[in-house]
């Protein structure tokens, strides 16, 4: 009995440490892993299985002039817990982190690691502003293509009458513009709403969509632009509209070649994250795909924008490829996140895996 009840509390202890947004591990008298969290799992971009007997230098590394090995040895010192705010990460794949850093000594030697991320609070802001912008969007848009198809309705009927009573030919390819420029708009007030239908869903291997759209798009390829694949193949299905998965990564992609001008690198990244918050529900697991360029990166004033119809950084460009991409993968419950710096721009696509949602206590 007391065996049982021991096992029953540290399942229940452990369970909500899982259920934590910070990053948890705890260190052994070495210094070495002996356990973390999901949270920490999807920071440091590495499973427990794999980062178990590691050093946490190992894993990640302190820009500047702090090392681990000194804070852990001056929180033994002291006996007592240390804090370290906004402390920039590298990571063991070279992407980067900025947490708050917590150091608490045990008995033994044992240490316990708590890393806040910075970025957590702030993607929260962003996903609420995303929701009231994309809710506000989608009404006035739905209002707008009601006033605009009405006229155009009149005058596609008004111009073939008129074509009707022309008897010179030449006179006729005016009609014919009009036609052409009225179906245009009709189309371009189409997209502007969405996606018409409701995605239809099955299971799908993300891993087949990425290489379809990867087909597609080399023959647009410049030679100067390297697409490189980093894919966790042990990744389950997604249940999703393949079609639209189709779409949503032709738009990221073409958007990270236009960013490119020619010259550059492209990454596509897969990689499951665990206990994932997405449209205010959680999941126990998640898939994320990454798409990164190499490119200057996007304007800090355009960032907060750049997933509404018709904005644009390119004069040529019509802003609508990343309004659809975010559109549809809102469609299958999921999100886009996008950080930007010159040199390294992430879209982030997360979609929920399987039926892991994690229902409310």
């Amino acid at each position: 009995m007391v065996q049982r009840k021991i096992t029953k509390t540290a399942l229940t202890e452990y369970a909500v440490l899982d259920a934590l947004e910070s990053a948890v591990m705890t260190l052994d008298a070495q210094s070495k892993l002996r356990f973390m969290n999901p949270a920490a799992e999807n920071l440091l971009r590495i499973s427990q299985h794999q980062a178990r007997g590691q050093t946490v230098a190992a894993l990640c590394s302190i820009v500047g002039e702090d090392r681990f090995a000194a804070l852990f040895a001056d929180a033994t010192d002291l006996n007592g817990t240390i804090l370290r705010r906004a402390l920039p990460l590298q990571l063991h794949d070279g992407s980067h982190a900025v947490v708050d850093l917590v150091v608490t000594p045990l008995a033994d030697g044992h240490l316990i690691i708590e890393m806040r991320p910075m970025e957590l609070p702030a993607r929260h802001a962003e996903e609420e502003m995303q929701d009231r912008i994309y809710g506000a969007a989608q009404e006035m848009l739905r209002g707008l293509a009601h006033e605009i198809k009405n006229p155009l309705g009149g005058l596609r009927g008004a111009t073939q009458l008129l074509e009707r009573e022309l008897q010179r030919p030449e006179l006729k390819d005016y009609t014919r513009v009009i036609l052409h420029e009225v179906d245009r708009l009709h189309h371009l007030v189409d997209r502007l709403q969405g996606p018409r239908s409701r995605p239809i869903f099955a299971s799908v291997n993300i891993h087949q969509v990425l290489e379809h759209v990867r087909r597609l798009l080399q023959t647009e390829l410049p030679t100067g632009i390297a697409l490189r694949f980093d894919y966790d193949l042990s990744i389950p299905e997604v249940y999703a509209d393949q079609e639209q998965l189709v779409q949503v990564f032709l738009n990221l992609l073409r958007n990270a070649q236009q960013a490119l001008d020619r010259h550059g690198t492209i990454l596509i990244r897969t990689r499951v994250d665990r206990y994932v918050t997405l449209l205010h529900q959680k999941f126990r697991l998640a898939l994320r795909v990454d798409v990164v360029d190499s490119g200057p990166g996007i304007p800090e004033d355009l960032l907060p924008r750049i997933f509404l119809p018709l904005v644009t950084s390119r004069a040529a460009g019509m802003g609508m490829g990343l309004a659809i991409a975010q559109g549809l993968v809102r469609g299958h419950g999921g999100v886009v996140h996008c950080h930007s710096r010159p040199g390294e721009t992430i879209f982030s696509v997360s979609l929920p895996l399987g039926q892991h949602r994690e229902e409310p206590q």
